[in-house]
Parts: structure tokens; C-alpha cells; sequence
């Protein structure tokens, strides 16, 4: 089995690939669908950033603070959209995630970031995590029948561009989904 650094890069290239294709979905002609990728594409490169491993680079005691409060900006731009539908409120538990990790880990020693803590899992920790690993076992149960759908039989089915497929863009929720709760286990 893979070392926690060795499983802290593979988060880093999951994270880095799907902020990736979210700046690619930014391109889609559906104005509300350009609206979500730009917040995932934010998510998936400041969680990227967030799991680069210690032993490689340690962030001044400044950067927590400035993830804090983009992440804040974040939350309270999704809050604000939240309130035409209850669709956004998934990205507004995200950004208020982040925000909680940024936090926490500005006021936690830098040798505490990477360490096993004995203390046992704060409440609202293991609440995000109950939250985000049901997200994930619900989004992969949506992802099937999506992709067997867009693989279609082959009669009269038109390719849509990669900026706008909805099956890679489930997928890229679900891989931040399974990323939140890694980034979430280490805390």
C-alpha cells in the first residue's frame, strides 16, 4: 500500500485533472453550467494546493488565512446563488469546508498538519465527512446510469462536446467528493 505521501500526490493529480476539465467546462454554452464549473475548477486547484505533501512544501503561516477568506468569498457567492434553488447548497457545504480546513490548519503547529492526532474526530468533522462520503455513494450510484445512457446504442445519439457532458461532469463532482473526504480523514 502507498505511503501518505504517495497517496497525498495521487490526491494532488486527481484534484489538478479535475479543476483541469473544469476550466474546459467553462466553455459550454449553458450559462448556469459555465456558473458551477468556475466554483469546481476554484475547489478542485485550492484542494490541489491544500494536499501537496509537507515533506515537499510547507505554506507560511499566512497562506491559511488567504484560503480562508477566498474560500469565504467563495461560500458567500454560493450562498447568495443558493437562493434561487436549492441545487447550490452541495457547493456551499463545499466552500464552507474549505473553509473549516484553512482555518483549522491556521491554528494547528505546522509539525500537527500531517500527524495522527490521539484526540479522537471533532464533531464537525465528522459531520462533513458523514455528509461528503454519503455524497459519494449517492453521486457514483447517479454516475452509472449516465454513463451506460451516454454510451448509448449508437442510433441517432450526437456527441456532445467535453464542456458539455453531463456524465463527466458528475464524475468530476464525485472525484471531489472522494477528495474532500481524503483531505478530510487526515485532519
Amino acid at each position: 500500500m502507498p505511503g501518505p505521501v504517495s497517496a497525498a500526490w495521487l490526491l494532488v493529480a486527481l484534484c489538478v485533472t479535475t479543476g483541469a476539465y473544469c476550466l474546459l467546462r467553462m466553455r459550454s454554452g449553458v450559462e448556469e453550467q459555465r456558473r458551477a464549473a468556475g466554483g469546481e475548477a476554484l475547489m478542485g486547484f485550492g484542494m490541489a494546493v491544500m494536499a501537496v505533501p509537507a515533506a515537499v512544501f510547507t505554506p507560511p503561516g499566512w497562506a491559511w488565512p488567504v484560503y480562508a477568506a477566498v474560500f469565504g468569498a467563495a461560500a458567500l457567492r454560493t450562498l447568495w446563488a443558493a437562493r434561487s434553488g436549492p441545487r447550490h447548497l452541495h457547493h456551499l457545504v463545499g466552500t464552507a469546508a474549505m473553509v473549516y480546513m484553512a482555518v483549522t490548519m491556521a491554528a494547528s503547529p505546522p509539525a500537527a498538519h500531517h500527524a495522527q492526532g490521539g484526540t479522537g474526530v471533532p464533531l464537525l468533522t465528522g459531520a462533513l465527512l458523514v455528509y461528503f462520503s454519503g455524497y459519494v455513494l449517492l453521486s457514483g450510484a447517479r454516475l452509472v446510469p449516465a454513463v451506460v445512457t451516454a454510451a448509448g446504442t449508437g442510433t441517432g445519439v450526437t456527441a456532445a462536446r467535453w464542456s458539455d457532458r453531463p456524465e463527466l461532469a458528475r464524475a468530476c463532482r464525485l472525484s471531489m467528493g472522494i477528495g474532500m473526504v481524503a483531505m478530510l480523514l487526515t485532519m
